[in-house]
């Protein structure tokens, strides 16, 4: 009797377990790619965004533009945003633009340019979101920067940076080059076959690092300009995903997400031409993907977007690989 009772309970125990492993399985649509859902906009004229945890709350970092519908002081600065509460840190960085964010060990990195076409890259570093020290990491005479993404594998940073110049560094503009350091202060500028790429429009935007391999999210001219991801394990030699695109332009990205905007600006975002998503970035937040990204017009029309992956970044990146 007992051991019927304990088979008896095995079963039960399968039975109720077998739903939560089902929901835990990765999200994927119709095409078996990960499956991000668009919430909508959440603001306007606003672009380079990247959601962080820091102190187990979820912020979202902004580089808030001059021309900004909300930016009264005429310049351009960083910010970061309470993702709750809608709480805004302190300006910094005044007159910086294309900040990028990071977190390790209980700090906070945002490294930036001082203009579009820098041949400086800066690095802010804070402990609490308010108090900040910065130096520049390294200059490049000649080159054109913009958009930066760090991570840190192993006991190295690692920096992709886009370049738009000089021809014979970057090729096609825009295009993802490499830098690694172990301080922040000293940096090893990788050779210019650490690329993606040097052929076509490929614009960097996230940089990320899972079990040996690199994965580049990136924007592409094609079809309009679609969100894409490739990945390496030396910085040389890259494999597209199968399932590309990452993102595109779609009905979705109009939905208003922010509901406290005004009138002028949801009337505006219903009138806006779509045909570009782009700038994607995403962090983990209790067991899902946060992510923002940019829609418009690539010409200087803009919206930021937030969407949900409801999974782990592990299964979000291990899902635009497939195993054959």
């Amino acid at each position: 009797m007992k051991q019927f009772q304990s088979i008896c309970l095995f079963i039960l125990i399968g039975a109720v377990s077998l739903p939560t492993f089902a929901i835990n399985k990765p999200p994927i649509d119709a095409d078996g790619r990960p499956l991000i859902e668009k919430m909508g906009t959440i603001d306007c004229d606003m672009v380079e965004t990247t959601p962080v945890v820091f102190n187990g709350r979820l912020y979202r970092f902004e580089y808030v533009r001059a021309n900004y519908w909300n930016n009264k002081t005429g310049d351009s600065y960083f910010r970061f945003v309470d993702h709750e509460t809608g709480e805004k840190t302190t300006p910094f960085a005044k007159g910086y633009d294309f900040g990028s964010a990071y977190v390790s060990d209980n700090t906070v990195y945002v490294t930036a340019v001082d203009e579009g076409d820098s041949e400086q890259v800066y690095i802010f570093k804070s402990h609490d979101l308010e108090n900040w020290e910065q130096w520049m990491a390294f200059k490049l005479p000649g080159w054109g920067m913009f958009n930066t993404s760090m991570i840190k594998v192993k006991n190295k940073f690692v920096l992709m940076f886009e370049v738009g110049k000089p021809e014979p560094e970057a090729g096609e503009r825009f295009t993802a080059r490499f830098a690694t350091s172990e301080d922040l202060k000293t940096w090893e500028i990788l050779s210019k076959d650490h690329n993606y790429a040097r052929d076509r429009y490929t614009a960097p935007h996230c940089l990320r690092y899972l079990d040996g391999y690199y994965y580049d999210f990136y924007l592409e001219a094609f079809h309009g300009y679609e969100a894409r991801v490739v990945r390496s394990k030396d910085l040389i030699h890259w494999e597209p995903s199968p399932l590309n695109p990452v993102l595109k332009a779609s009905p979705k990205d109009k939905q208003i997400a922010n509901k406290s905007l005004p009138d002028s600006l949801i009337q505006k975002i219903a009138k806006a031409d779509d045909w570009n998503n782009s700038d994607i970035d995403f962090c983990e937040y209790q067991g899902k993907l946060i992510i923002n990204y940019s829609w418009g017009n690539q010409l200087g029309k803009e919206f930021l977007g937030e969407a949900v992956y409801h999974g782990t970044q592990e299964q979000f990146l291990k899902g635009w690989f497939p195993d054959k």
